[in-house]
């Protein structure tokens, strides 16, 4: 199975990723097969690059990104649905929509 995951980059402390297309046996850091953009956290705002024509390729194909790339692709807008609480402290969209059931009191 083809993942989508960050590849770690960057020198001690301080960390950026490169967004990989990689075989799922492959360790973190292994082999890759196509890298399609780069994250880098530590700026402020965090720095985001994805080639968007081969991010939709990849996931046409059937790659599966994991929990931070998808969340990375909802930001960029590549796909739909909410944002979740990330890295970066981004919050999610209901915690924010006070009409919103969770939200709510309990009567």
């Amino acid at each position: 199975m083809i993942k989508l995951r960050l590849r770690r980059m960057g020198a001690k402390k301080r960390p950026s990723y490169r967004i990989v297309a990689a075989d799922s046996r492959s360790p973190r850091d292994g082999r890759i097969i196509e890298s399609i953009g780069l994250y880098d956290p530590v700026t402020d705002p965090a720095t985001v690059r994805v080639d968007a024509d081969r991010a939709r390729h990849w996931l046409s194909v059937g790659a599966q990104p994991s929990d931070t790339v998808r969340d990375i692709f909802r930001r960029e807008g590549l796909i739909g649905g909410q944002v979740t609480p990330g890295v970066d402290g981004t919050p999610d969209a209901t915690a924010a929509d006070p009409s919103s059931e969770a939200a709510s009191p309990i009567a």
